[in-house]
């Protein structure tokens, strides 16, 4: 394990003010770690205004510089024309090898469902996104495609029990295959990536008409726009379609959109549970993972992997 893998695992008080105040601020020596599997995040409180900010340390390894300032970069497009994302207020610094950046603190909150109106709201937010996604490519950054899936698999074969491996991997295989005939390399542009209803807030002024703003871009990269859809219409078949169509209807109005790249929904669902899990054994040696995901690589595990991907391999069309 390398120096800075170590020191990341075991970030220490002194390391987070340090990091603070090289970024200029005073801290008070208050803070509280969030929630965050991917990189280690705190709530920091400061001396001065604006007497809040959150820190966010860069897992070593994952993320080159160049990767990490695209991302950046692509925030500070977004709110030069007011699209609402929460970008840096800090340039992107190194603190002990860990590379570290500053954002506000969002005030706003997590709605406990959507209604179409919400969706309408979301789909003109995303078509936003999208249209200063397109404008120029990312070349640090992954793309969602089958590639990403293939490997994935890879990491996968010698940890699934030897009761389901075979059928883990005819399942995923189809799917994949499926992906690779599909999709357009062409159409990529930059998108979201990890577009849930944990990553969109709802402002809570009162008097103000509630809105929706975007954070945590740390899956930002280049794939179908179609992957920033999926994860905002689960539930039952009719339940997601109701609010595939909100979100869609709100989406038409500033962009357009093929709904032949709606038969990519489900095979994205399934790349991202296949990307998941691989994903989960790759952050196996951090302290934090086996507490997490205890049951990760037991035969319950993989078969309730091969629940959620055998309705995808059969539906596919």
């Amino acid at each position: 394990m390398s120096a800075h893998l170590e020191q990341f695992y075991a970030l220490t008080p002194d390391v987070i003010m340090e990091a603070v105040e090289k970024a200029g601020w005073q801290p008070t020596g208050e803070y509280l770690q969030l929630n965050s599997y991917e990189n280690r995040v705190f709530s920091i409180r400061l001396e001065k205004d604006p007497f809040e900010i959150i820190g966010k340390f860069y897992r070593p390894g994952r993320w080159s510089r160049a990767a990490l300032l695209e991302e950046h970069q692509f925030l500070a497009e977004l709110n030069e024309i007011g699209i609402p994302a929460i970008a840096p207020i800090s340039v992107l610094q190194e603190t002990r090898g860990i590379l570290t950046v500053f954002f506000p603190k969002a005030k706003g909150r997590i709605p406990p469902d959507f209604n179409e109106e919400d969706l309408e709201k979301i789909g003109r937010l995303l078509a936003r996104v999208h249209n200063v996604g397109v404008q120029r490519p990312s070349q640090h950054r992954h793309r969602f495609d089958a590639d990403m899936g293939w490997t994935a698999l890879e990491t996968l074969k010698p940890l699934i029990t030897d009761s389901l491996r075979d059928r883990y991997v005819d399942t995923a295989s189809e799917i994949l295959h499926y992906l690779e005939e599909n999709l357009d390399p062409s159409t990529f542009q930059r998108i979201h990536g990890d577009c849930y209803c944990g990553n969109l807030l709802q402002t809570d002024i009162p008097g103000q008409p509630k809105e929706f703003f975007l954070l945590d871009f740390d899956d930002f990269g280049m794939g179908p726009v179609v992957q920033d859809f999926w994860m905002l219409c689960l539930g039952d078949e009719e339940e997601a379609e109701r609010h595939l169509a909100a979100l869609l209807r709100g989406y038409r109005e500033l962009r357009d959109f093929d709904d032949a790249d709606l038969k990519l929904l489900e095979p994205l669902r399934g790349l991202r549970i296949i990307h998941y899990a691989a994903w989960i054994a790759r952050r196996w040696k951090d302290p934090s993972f086996p507490r997490i995901f205890p049951q990760f690589a037991t035969e319950a595990y993989w078969f309730d992997e091969l629940q959620s991907l055998d309705p995808i391999a059969d539906n596919l069309i």
